[in-house]
């Protein structure tokens, strides 16, 4: 059983204690715009492996007077420079006092220092980076920089120029170990695995041996809430697809004059067709507030999921209406002698046959007025109903795993999970990632069930889906952080 414990130290008012809310996943000391925030050193356990290693994180005090606090470390060996730390300054200058507390604790308890930077700031207006490089080259451990205050996820390129820029400036001192980007309101876990793993190739002999396992640890637990994010996904969506909202038919002058009026004055809920793809919609909307707030609640976050229906999917309703067989014996003249290549939308307004119905000899065999009937029995439609055409499910596809990246990528400093805008770049990441899944995804859509009573429908989809889900958003991970160690987690 082994300890690791790792430092978090930065100028102050930089953003430690946010980090440290989001890499422990849970809400620690006081946030707040303002220095000196946290006064004493607060231990922390990020993550224990099964053999009782465990991953110790401590957030200390941060630097204020970088200058004046280096060469009071270098002072401290002396007899006047001891009286000066341990007496004038805890009484004149306590917050002075504290910094000079959380290089002694760091010295004398850190594996690593995780050294936290202002990445709003550019390296050469960072004035403060200087100074403090000395002092932790007084506590000589090795030192890993974390680029805070990014911004909102941006493409890979340009999230490397940044990190090359860093890594250039402090390329003169020995001590930094690394340069990773690990923004306290928008990392993705996928950050914190790359984190886990250069923490390994720092140690030696038994504490390295322990960071593989504490890794591995994490990476499991990382690896439980992927599957099961991706499983909560694809059961919402096959829900989607296999939900049917039933028309109340209506037949009859007086009913279609009811519903001529009804449009007329906008009443909606006097339409069946209308109120049908109401309920079509209430019901998706209740899906994806319901997944969401299991993706928030599987990232350790809280909050309200907000449902988004896109408007570029809100009109794509199939509908399936029930053909009345007097309309159909009308136009059984206009469809005698010419059933190859048939369009039941002359009957229906909408409603294409397929070839099999045709094929199979149907229509023949019933007659005009029969037409009907082998409408209803064949395409599932003794009653009629509404639900997503093949191609809303697309679209629907992408929001869902957008959703996962905006939840995957929330930091706990954030305070309570908000909907907001996803990058612009997000967008195209996953259309590219899911084309490969879309030959597979179309013959998912398109072998629905065309029945009203379709029981285990959404279960079969659900378990079609999920691979494909998975592949999609791991492939969207690589595009995102090329390179970085997710991909068999």
């Amino acid at each position: 059983m082994v300890t690791v414990t790792l430092s978090l130290v930065s100028h102050t008012n930089v953003g430690k204690t946010t980090l440290a809310r989001t890499l422990l996943g849970t809400d620690i000391g006081v946030v707040r715009d303002a220095p000196h925030v946290t006064e004493f050193a607060d231990g922390h356990d990020l993550v224990t492996s099964a053999e009782g290693d465990t991953l110790r994180l401590w957030d200390t005090p941060g630097f204020g007077d970088s200058v004046r606090l280096a060469r009071r470390m270098r002072q401290s060996g002396q007899p006047l420079g001891w009286f000066l730390t341990q007496v004038w300054d805890r009484w004149t200058d306590r917050s002075f006092w504290l910094s000079q507390q959380a290089l002694r604790h760091v010295q004398a308890e850190s594996d690593v220092v995780l050294y936290l930077v202002n990445a709003a700031e550019s390296p050469q207006t960072a004035g403060y980076v200087a100074p403090e490089m000395d002092l932790l080259a007084w506590v000589g451990k090795p030192v890993l920089v974390l680029l805070n205050q990014l911004g909102a996820p941006r493409a890979a390129s340009e999230e490397v120029a940044e990190v090359e820029a860093w890594r250039a400036h402090l390329a003169r001192w020995p001590l930094v170990q690394g340069v990773l980007p690990m923004d306290a309101f928008a990392r993705c876990w996928v950050h914190e695995l790359t984190l886990l793993r250069k923490l390994q190739s720092l140690l030696q002999g038994e504490r390295a041996a322990a960071m593989a396992r504490l890794a591995d640890a994490w990476r499991g637990r990382r690896q439980q809430a992927f599957d099961t994010a991706m499983q909560v996904l694809a059961q919402g969506l096959a829900r989607t697809a296999a939900t049917r909202e039933a028309v109340d038919d209506a037949p009859g002058w007086r009913e279609r004059l009811r519903q001529f009026g009804a449009s007329l004055a906008r009443r909606d809920d006097a339409d069946p067709n209308a109120a049908a793809q109401q309920r079509l919609t209430a019901a998706l909307d209740a899906e994806v507030r319901e997944s969401t707030a299991r993706l928030i609640e599987l990232h350790g976050l809280q909050g309200h999921a907000e449902g988004e229906v896109l408007d570029r999917v809100a009109g794509q309703f199939a509908r399936h209406e029930r053909v009345p067989e007097g309309r159909a014996a009308i136009f059984g003249g206009a469809v005698t002698g010419a059933l190859a290549g048939l369009k039941a939308d002359v009957l229906s307004g909408g409603l294409t046959l397929g070839g099999g119905l045709i094929a199979g000899g149907l229509i023949g065999a019933l007659g005009a007025a029969g037409l009907a009937r082998g409408i209803n029995v064949v395409r599932g439609t003794g009653r009629s109903w509404v639900a997503w055409d093949d191609a809303a499910m697309g679209p629907l596809v992408q929001a869902a795993l957008l959703r996962y990246l905006a939840v995957a990528h929330f930091g706990r400093g954030r305070g309570e999970w908000v909907q907001g805008e996803a990058p612009p770049h997000w967008a195209a990441t996953v259309a590219d990632a899911l084309a490969p899944q879309r030959l597979a995804l179309d013959a998912l859509w398109a072998g629905r069930s065309r029945h009203i009573d379709n029981a285990g429908e959404a279960e079969r989809l659900a378990v079609a889906l999920q691979p494909l889900l998975t592949a999609a958003a791991r492939d969207a991970l690589e595009r995102l952080y090329p390179g970085s160690d997710h991909t068999s987690a």
